[in-house]
């Protein structure tokens, strides 16, 4: 697995805060890198990589990128709460780490300031957040990862846990209204009001199991079941509750797993004419499961299915080109609605850009090879 540190150096010795060799989005776009979710994803695996190897150049490399960012006020080069789009909380998980690691007063600014968009968000009558202020009433899979760990790391250091009902109502909402009973999937969001073209006009769901966004949602219940204190007992039937629907998921993904280890990018339609092995999102099942294992809530034999998904990533796609090595497979973006007109249909997953070395894929690889190094020590 010393190939996959050899990747990962070679990544941010080429990279710097306003360009990321990681945010393919931006480079496409000619646009320097300001405060997103992308990087937010490649900085927390980076830290993550520091707390394990203690190795400094992560640290100094994540600390750097960040203080970039952030300005000693606590304001933030890039972000504006009044956007009111929940992808942009994401990265405020790193402040936290970092605050802890360095002591910066700016950090814990930031970490208020972004504290006061949820505070800001919108709300379907269900009280779920919206994903974003220009998607109205639409709960998002991938929004879950973006505000609720971050939310309630919040609630759990510095607001006595005041918000966590609030927090559980939301991920309550999802568990009842996106899964689908016949395979224990979920589908990659909702319209409360039945209104968007792409969605079902009786359930308000899209069409569609994709794999990233059930990958971020495993990784939201996952990382908030990992930060909830529970110490007095007093959410004993909430956690159950998560821990319940993430292992139900985990078991419902891994019938879907394929001999290869990896996923495939429209989940339960494997094999199908242009359905393909993604990347980003089978790096994601495999940080899910290990990390599962780790934390007690799956047996010891789920580990395996873990390993086999970073192996199948690697054989697939971690490949050498020039001298120079690339993660490939990984899905650029999928999205409902928009400019786009993006309809969430099978033919539209197939349609989205294929692209390597893009922190979708790279921070969710890096992550799961954590856990791994975590298991290993």
């Amino acid at each position: 697995m010393d190939i996959i540190v050899k990747y990962i150096d070679e990544l941010l010795e080429k990279s710097t805060p306003e360009a990321p060799m990681w945010n393919i989005e931006k480079i496409k776009q000619g646009l320097p890198s300001k405060w997103n979710y992308i990087d937010g994803c490649m900085i927390k695996a980076v830290l993550e990589m520091y707390a394990i190897t203690q190795d400094k150049k992560y640290f100094d490399f994540a600390d750097a990128f960040i203080d970039y960012r952030v300005f000693e006020d606590g304001t933030i080069d890039g972000y504006d709460i009044h956007e009111k789009n929940i992808d942009n909380v994401n990265a405020g998980k790193t402040l936290f780490e970092l605050y802890d690691l360095t002591g910066k007063g700016k950090y814990r600014k930031a970490i208020d300031l972004i504290y006061s968009q949820i505070e800001l968000m919108p709300r379907t009558e269900q009280g779920s957040f919206w994903h974003k202020d220009i998607y109205p009433n639409q709960v998002w899979l991938d929004g879950l990862y973006m505000g609720q760990p971050f939310y309630l790391e919040y609630e759990t250091r510095f607001n006595d846990r005041k918000n966590y009902p609030d927090i559980f109502k939301q991920f309550e909402f999802v568990i009842n209204n996106l899964r689908n009973p016949l395979n224990g999937l979920y589908y990659h969001a909702i319209d409360t009001k039945k209104e968007m073209f792409w969605c079902d006009k009786v359930t308000g769901l899209s069409q569609n199991i994709w794999l990233r966004a059930i990958g971020w949602y495993s990784m939201a219940l996952l990382d908030t079941l990992d930060k909830i204190d529970n110490s007095d007992g007093k959410f004993d039937k909430e956690f159950k509750m998560m821990k319940d629907a993430y292992v139900d998921l985990m078991d419902s993904m891994l019938k879907y797993q394929d001999e290869s280890g990896m996923w495939y990018q429209v989940v339960n339609f494997g094999g199908m004419d242009k359905n393909y092995l993604e990347t980003s999102g089978s790096s994601i099942m495999a940080y899910s499961l290990l990390k599962g294992v780790r934390l007690g809530f799956l047996p010891e034999k789920y580990r395996e299915y873990g390993e086999k998904a970073i192996n199948g990533i690697c054989d697939k796609y971690l490949r050498t080109i020039d001298g120079e090595m690339h993660l490939d497979g990984i899905c650029l973006v999928a999205g409902l609605g928009g400019k786009g007109r993006r309809d969430g249909t099978y033919a539209y997953y197939m349609s989205e850009p294929i692209v390597q070395d893009d922190a979708k894929g790279v921070g969710p690889f890096l992550l799961a090879y954590t856990e791994l190094l975590r298991y290993k020590k």
